[in-house]
């Protein structure tokens, strides 16, 4: 597996990451914890290093599952996990808004180093940014546990870029997670520049927008409502099909690759600079396979300037977030 580097950071991971959420979270029941366990191993067999949980994924569960997965080989794998959120007493799914206060930081790390097994956070990043405590005092906080050997790396996700120059100038930021596909390029006019600029590296999640540009989803599909793709616009019937001719876009140049919609999909994103390291996540091992045969396709300038011409008279249908979520994001 090829490696790259976070933005001008020493955080050396694999090309691909796992994104580890939807084994513990939001995509329907949480799956066997056993098969999980098996399926982060495998990805690790294959050359992945790099993997993606948070405190608020089940709550809990998702960190535990990954530290027992990972305890074997924790010297040779990087874990980014998050904090900043108020979770509900109780222990069920979801959260009572933000917390991002430096002791609630603090707390966080702590909690999470014990369910991950492990000594230090190698990527602390703050989940959502608070606007109720000054994002100095944010990456002041990591600061605090990275000089205390808590934590290697601070990361941000979904945060706006004055935020991100902010948090940079206390502490640097090592890597910036947001969404980021073919299907949500908003990253491309402020985003990638600034952290490009800052030399930050950039971590998109939901490269494959949730699922749907692999094609295994259409407008016949049917979303539980227990799955939360059931309250996000883009998944409508309606959107689902005016959004359709994305997917048979990539679907007309994965034939002449060999390849697959989704494996075209994150070899674009892995295309657009050296330092994207995208984390699909999947609960299946031919999909985590598929994924991996992303890295090996090459996009040249021609394959790019046709995928990015197409795209563009393609316009996505239908928000990619609910009101409430997406006034959380780019603050």
């Amino acid at each position: 597996m090829e490696k790259r580097k976070l933005g001008k950071s020493n955080l050396e991971v694999s090309a691909l990451g796992l994104g580890c959420m939807g084994m513990s979270f939001s995509y329907g029941a949480p799956k066997d914890r056993q098969e999980m366990i098996t399926l982060i191993r495998a990805a690790v067999d294959r050359g992945i290093t790099f993997f993606d949980t948070a405190e608020v994924y089940g709550p809990y569960t998702n960190e535990d599952l990954l530290g027992e997965a990972l305890e074997p080989v924790r010297k040779s794998v990087v874990i980014a996990t998050k904090f900043g959120f108020n979770l509900n007493p109780d222990g069920s799914p979801g959260w009572q808004g933000l917390n991002s206060r430096p002791e609630r930081i603090k707390e966080v790390a702590d909690a999470s180093l014990k369910r991950l097994r492990t000594d230090v956070i190698d990527l602390f990043y703050q989940h959502r940014v608070d606007l109720d405590v000054p994002i100095e005092d944010v990456a002041g906080a990591v600061k605090d546990l990275i000089q205390t050997g808590k934590v290697k790396h601070f990361g941000l996700s979904e945060a706006g870029a004055g935020t991100i120059r902010r948090a940079h100038a206390v502490q640097p930021v090592t890597a910036l997670q947001s969404e980021y596909s073919l299907w949500w390029r908003a990253p491309e006019a402020e985003i990638i520049p600034t952290i490009e600029e800052l030399g930050i590296g950039m971590v998109p999640y939901s490269p494959l927008g949730k699922g749907f540009l692999t094609g295994a989803i259409n407008p016949d599909t049917k979303i539980e409502s227990n799955d939360f793709r059931s309250q996000l616009p883009r998944f409508t019937p309606e959107a689902m099909k005016a959004n359709q001719a994305v997917v048979d876009l990539l679907s007309g140049i994965a034939k002449q690759k060999s390849a697959t919609p989704a494996q075209i999909a994150l070899a674009w994103l892995l295309a657009q600079k050296p330092w994207i390291v995208p984390i699909p996540g999947t609960t299946k091992l031919t999909r985590l396979e598929e994924n991996i045969g992303a890295v090996s396709i090459e996009l040249s300038m021609s394959d790019l300037r046709q995928i990015n011409e197409a795209v563009e008279k393609l316009p996505v249908q239908g928000d990619r977030y609910p009101e409430h979520i997406a006034k959380l994001t780019g603050r």
